[in-house]
């Protein structure tokens, strides 16, 4: 049976938790309204990490963002890996647990990337009913996050925002919105980023992510390891116009710099979202 998790609220803008800060997070106490917490790498029954995120946990709202659901797969889920989770979000009651809009995995064999899919209704109805079957495990609705692909499939019908959309309201699931993404698809494939805003059903997103990008000499990369670019930040202000205040999430994965550097952006997101 599909519940909801803990009446656990999160609101402002967040910062991803990350090994370099523990210390910096349990010292200081800054004032940081809630982290994110890449699932994946606290899935083991102990150790470590799993102790400074339940020391974390006990000041600070968490949320859980993974990439190991491979929810675009032709494998069958993973139930291992959803149990695993399932006892992570039991132990650290979570206000969100998300994933991405891809997948990750062939034949059994697991991918050190993100792979796009193919965007059509039939393919909209089969990744409806994997979400299903993976919010029904784990007993909650669950946030699927749009991609940053860097091809596209002549044999799709739809576009990402059609899909995404229509993926959502099949499953009965909720968006984390990547503001960053959309902007590095909207760059390197050339459409109108506002349109994509615009196709996306408030109601759904529960979470923004912000990111920074790489320039390439003819594309964007999205590494998430630098500040936010001014457009990705210009175009969060008109997410936050259309969608309202909501929980947005400073993530930094690459070359991570010193919390402040983190704090400070966060600061930035959280000017726009009370204005």
């Amino acid at each position: 049976m599909i519940t909801q998790l803990p009446s656990l609220s999160i609101q402002g803008a967040g910062i991803g938790l990350r090994p370099p800060h523990y210390q910096d997070i349990l010292n200081q106490k800054p004032a940081v309204p809630w982290f994110e917490v890449l699932s994946d790498n606290y899935l083991s029954p102990g150790g470590l990490p799993l102790y400074y995120l339940e020391r974390v946990r006990q000041d600070y709202p968490v949320t859980l963002h993974g990439v190991g659901m491979s929810l675009g797969s032709t494998d069958p889920l993973n139930l291992e890996y959803l149990a695993r989770l399932k006892r992570l979000a039991e132990r650290v009651e979570p206000a969100h647990i998300s994933d991405h809009l891809a997948s990750i995995s062939v034949g059994g064999h697991y991918l050190n990337d993100l792979v796009p899919l193919l965007y059509t209704e039939k393919e909209s109805d089969r990744l409806a009913k994997r979400i299903l079957q993976a919010q029904d495990f784990l007993g909650c609705r669950i946030l699927i996050e749009n991609p940053s692909p860097y091809i596209t499939f002549t044999d799709s019908t739809m576009t990402e925002w059609e899909f995404i959309r229509e993926v959502a309201e099949k499953a009965d699931c909720y968006l984390l919105l990547d503001v960053n993404n959309v902007y590095v698809s909207a760059t390197n494939h050339g459409f109108d980023a506002l349109q994509y805003l615009d196709a996306i059903s408030p109601d759904r997103v529960k979470e923004i992510h912000l990111a920074g990008y790489e320039e390439k000499e003819d594309y964007l990369f999205d590494t998430h390891g630098y500040p936010v670019h001014p457009p990705v930040w210009e175009l969060y202000r008109e997410a936050i116009a259309r969608f309202g205040p909501v929980p947005t999430l400073i993530e930094w994965d690459t070359d991570i710099p010193a919390f402040e550097v983190l704090v400070a952006e966060a600061n930035k997101a959280e000017e726009i979202l009370s204005n």
